[in-house]
């Protein structure tokens, strides 16, 4: 018999035999099971009520309109990524998953990300595209790449009929008019946006031969800007073999292609100043290092003068002679210490000598070269026969070798 079935007539006020019971901690997981099995992950829209912030630093917090209530947890690793404190009372958008927790026996949602109160699909296709692409490491602050300090060709990927193409170029025609810059055309919103702005940083890699790249376009709505969060267009500006500036709406407007970027400028005027160095004030540094250089060299020449005179007041003939009759003199005293050095390395010789002749006069081995024998009970030399006893092993040290004997007999004299 089935739960259901089962459970139905329990209802009715009977057991059947041999029913299938239950429990709690089954019936639970029967209920897990089912929660996580329906479509993941969900979006709710809510307020914040009872937020708790433990010391894991989780966030615990209930979601509730005016018609129910559901508990939802906040793992420190999904948190990091919020722009703003969570607070009580504050209209949310939270992307779950849907879990059922049996400790309290409740459903819960597992949040993974948050928006303020009016967000949909498209937000929720953002937070996707931004993980994959964290996952990936592409957004990581160690891949960012510095920009050239003095590019010599700029490339540039906008519409060329956007005032953002303007802006650029005024900027760059300002403060850096050396450099070229070479405008691959693209379309700048709308469904056929995020292949050409991603076909334009791919033309500069293989033919503009530039510097640097600067993605660049002005202010508008959301969906205007939505191009600029495509997952594509954020692989060509991480697979782009120069630097990639970009620069989308306004300082408040953020883009995947932005997170993406090597650099993001808060407006394409903003882009061209991060991008290229300021000519006039090049000009000032150039002329004051000049200054400091002609005073440096002065400085060193005056320096060099003062020594070449005292080097000429120093080499008088009779400065020189003196100095020479002080250095014969020194000389001799060297020598002569030299020879009472070698005079007491003699003495020393000799007196080692004789020592050496005294050590081998002492020494066993010469013993032996006289016919004479060692004993040796273990490591004790024999001398007498009073500490020994038949059958004791001895070692005989002779002049050419060793001989390992036994004592059969021991005689005193």
């Amino acid at each position: 018999m089935s739960f259901k079935s089962a459970a139905a007539l329990a209802m009715e006020g009977r057991v059947p035999d041999g029913a299938e019971v239950l429990t709690v901690t089954e019936l639970c997981g029967l209920l897990r099971a089912i929660v996580r099995a329906q479509p993941q992950p969900v979006l709710v829209r809510g307020e914040v009520r009872d937020l708790f912030h433990a010391p894991s630093g989780h966030a615990y917090f209930t979601l509730r309109d005016e018609g129910g209530q559901l508990a939802c947890v906040l793992f420190r690793s999904d948190g990091d990524s919020l722009s703003a404190p969570l607070r009580d009372g504050l209209a949310v958008l939270v992307r779950a998953d849907l879990d059922f927790y049996p400790g309290r026996g409740q459903p819960q949602l597992l949040v993974r990300a948050i928006r303020p109160q009016g967000a949909g699909d498209r937000w929720l296709a953002f937070e996707a595209t931004r993980e994959a692409l964290a996952r990936e490491g592409l957004l990581d602050a160690a891949r960012k790449r510095p920009l050239p300090r003095f590019p010599r060709r700029i490339g540039l990927v906008t519409s060329e009929s956007g005032a953002a193409v303007h802006d650029v170029l005024h900027v760059l025609r300002r403060r850096y008019p050396v450099a070229r810059v070479v405008l691959s055309a693209a379309v700048v919103q709308g469904d056929a946006a995020p292949a050409s702005l991603a076909a334009g940083i791919s033309r500069l890699n293989e033919r503009g031969g530039v510097d640097v790249i600067l993605l660049v376009r002005g202010g508008g709505s959301s969906e205007d800007l939505w191009a600029f969060n495509d997952e594509g267009l954020a692989r060509a500006i991480a697979a782009s073999r120069v630097p990639v500036v970009a620069a989308v709406g306004h300082e408040t407007d953020v883009t995947i292609a932005g997170m993406a970027a090597d650099v993001r400028a808060p407006t394409p005027s903003a882009a061209a100043e991060l991008a290229v160095p300021d000519a006039a004030g090049l000009e000032s540094s150039v002329k004051n290092f000049g200054g400091d250089l002609r005073r440096e060299v002065l400085r060193r020449l005056r320096d060099a003068q003062q020594r070449a005179d005292g080097l000429g007041g120093a080499l008088t003939p009779q400065i020189l002679t003196a100095r020479l009759e002080g250095v014969r003199h020194r000389l001799a005293a060297a020598l002569t210490g030299l020879d009472e050095v070698r005079r007491f390395l003699q003495l020393r010789r000799q007196t080692l000598a004789a020592i050496l002749g005294r050590l081998d006069a002492l020494s066993p081995r010469t013993t032996l070269r006289r016919g004479f024998a060692i004993a040796l009970k273990g490591e004790q030399v024999v001398a007498t026969v009073a500490g020994l006893a038949a059958g004791d092993p001895l070692l005989v040290m002779l002049q050419d070798g060793d001989v390992e004997c036994r004592v059969v007999q021991t005689k005193r004299r």
